[in-house]
């Protein structure tokens, strides 16, 4: 149904002559001898996997979904996952980025980034199995024993194994410190984990011999709140101490929810009677060591975002292509024809733009973003590596929440390009829109990540991380105010920055007096931060296309009018949200709850 292309030109263009990736590997000792041809090698690669063996299943998983076994309490995947999964695991994808220590292939997570971009787009449902298996890699690697670390990271980097986390409870989900899953400790050093968790994405499946589950839960006399969370290792299978497979460990799956999309993912209710765990990352410090798999998570979301946005505007520009309906309002187009393509009508291409446009800006962010993450792991300079990590703190709520939200509004609006026929299952396009809104809910939602970068990332520091960002942007304004081409680019670029200080500032005086002056902003403040960031990225890519204007490449001509398209478009919703931000609490408030 449909298909799905890797955009690798888009991607080479990213990552060799916007970021520059290869001299930047060069200051990484871990990543020296990374060259383009490798970079491009891989990605080749993951192009031809994600389109040929993932793509094909997305529709058919979809409507399959997962099937729940009562009687042994298993899920069995739709037809075709497990035998993607073992091809996944043969060609040794799950190593991509890992730890050479453990066995991983010790390539740059911006390499990784750009195939988890594909994998999203050609099945997210599929590639959240081995999506998560990756955050529980970052946790045990970050805050695991020596034992545990050699025990679970060589079979989560395998693949043998896969990876979950559980933290959600049917009443608590943002407010893990309502949690009341137990932890009682053994005399082996052990712990016994009773409670029960919701909405675990994979939590069960056929596709690997174990699950590697990382559980919050609380000890005997912790602390009440989140400072009285503590972290548990706590595998479907007891391993062995050679690492096979051993007695069945009661965690299990209730039952798999019944959902709106990503229908080839077993979300499940996990049942824990007397679990065997093992404490990670110290006693109540369990929220410290799970904000590692949280913040991978939180980007990997964000890539989801992504890749729905790119599958879903390269079908609905070859539907736009193929569909002829009416003429063009200027005149006949396709005079051999009945009726004209409808491409040829300025709001279908209002809706095919505004996914080109947000696929390509969110592609430029990520993969930034993804460099910033080598670079605060793997840089030799203590002060790059705190830099670094600022700036990734900083964006990933961003990461997270604006391209979440531009994904929902960009399937939707490349459904729209069907009209009736996107409505339809059998074209396959509603699937994407479906698929699209659990990503602005799970891993926290994109509310939570808005009052995150404005309360903790902005307000919380006064603003420093906000103010070396926007030192970037500032440096890049200066060096290109005075070229006449670069003006419609830098203009809006410096006003919108000049308006956010002022914004920011504002706010901040008035969360002094009023803490939900901070909610009552962070929505409309989070998504004019996230437009100051795509017209950055746009304004460099710009520069870069009006350099290569004439070099008979069209992709430049492409880039240059998707940057055009975007600053006159899709930028000035920047003025609303700028007024929304500023209208205070009063108007949100003021209304009694009785009144409602």
């Amino acid at each position: 149904m449909g298909q799905y292309i890797a955009p690798l030109r888009d991607m080479q263009f990213v990552l060799h002559e916007l970021l520059h990736v290869e001299e930047e590997f060069k200051q990484l000792p871990a990543y020296a001898e990374i060259d383009a041809d490798i970079i491009n090698q891989v990605l080749e690669e993951g192009g031809k996997f994600t389109s040929q063996i993932l793509f094909p299943l997305n529709h058919s998983g979809d409507r399959e979904g997962c099937h729940y076994n009562l009687k042994d309490q298993s899920v069995t995947t739709p037809k075709g996952f497990k035998a993607a999964y073992d091809q996944y695991v043969a060609a040794g994808w799950p190593a991509l980025s890992c730890d050479p220590e453990f066995g991983g292939q010790g390539l740059p997570l911006t390499i990784n980034n750009s195939f988890y971009e594909m994998m999203n787009s050609a099945n997210q449902a599929w590639t959240m199995y081995p999506g998560l298996s990756h955050g529980a890699y970052e946790c045990i690697h970050e805050h695991g024993t020596p034992e545990q670390k050699q025990l679970y990271l060589t079979k989560l980097i395998s693949g043998e194994w896969t990876g979950t986390m559980c933290l959600t409870e049917a009443h608590c989900g943002t407010d893990l410190g309502l949690l009341r899953s137990k932890a009682e400790p053994q005399d082996d050093g052990s712990y016994k984990i009773t409670g029960n968790k919701i909405f675990i994405s994979a939590g069960e499946h056929d596709m690997t011999e174990n699950i590697v589950h990382l559980v919050l839960a609380r000890l005997p006399g912790a602390p009440e709140g989140s400072k009285g969370i503590s972290l548990f290792i706590t595998p479907k299978f007891l391993p062995n101490a050679d690492g096979s497979i051993g007695a069945r460990n009661p965690i299990t799956c209730g039952a798999i929810e019944e959902k709106m999309g990503i229908h080839a993912n077993s979300t499940c209710q996990m049942n824990m009677d007397g679990a065997t765990g093992w404490l990670i990352g110290g006693p109540n410090k369990g929220l410290q060591a799970m904000f590692v798999f949280m913040n991978a998570a939180r980007l990997g979301v964000g890539m989801q975002g992504l890749g729905l946005t790119e599958v879903a505007y390269q079908n609905a520009l070859v539907y736009a292509k193929d569909r002829i309906q009416m003429r063009s309002l200027s005149g006949i187009k396709a005079p051999d024809k009945a009726a004209d393509p409808i491409i040829v009508h300025p709001d279908v291409r209002r809706m095919l733009l505004t996914a080109k446009a947000y696929a390509e800006g969110a592609r430029a962010f990520c993969s930034y973003v993804a460099l910033q993450l080598d670079k605060e792991l793997n840089h030799p300079d203590e002060e790059v590596r705190k830099e670094c990590a600022d700036m990734v703190a900083l964006l990933t709520p961003i990461i997270k929440a604006f391209i979440t939200d531009n994904a929902w509004t960009s399937t939707s609006e490349c459904m729209q390009v069907y009209g009736g026929h996107g409505f339809i299952s059998e074209w396959g396009m509603e699937q994407y829109v479906r698929d699209a809104r659990i990503n602005m809910i799970y891993e926290g939602t994109n509310t939570i990540q808005s009052l995150d970068l404005l309360g903790r990332k902005i307000l919380m520091d006064n603003g420093a991380k906000l103010r070396k960002f926007g030192a970037q942007v500032q440096a890049f304004v200066e060096a290109n105010g005075t070229d006449e081409a670069m003006s419609e680019f830098i203009t809006p670029l410096a006003d919108l920055g000049d308006k956010l200080t002022k914004l920011t500032m504002e706010i901040g005086m008035k969360a002094f007096q009023n803490p939900d002056e901070v909610g009552a902003a962070a929505v409309p403040y989070l998504r004019v931060v996230g437009h100051m960031v795509y017209a950055y990225f746009f304004a460099q890519m710009a520069k870069i296309a009006l350099a290569k204007e004439d070099s008979g490449d069209t992709f430049y001509k492409s880039k240059l009018a998707t940057a055009r398209f975007y600053f006159a478009r899709l930028l000035p919703e920047t003025a609303t949200l700028i007024r929304q931000a500023r209208s205070g609490s009063a108007n949100l408030m003021s209304l009694d709850a009785d009144l409602f």
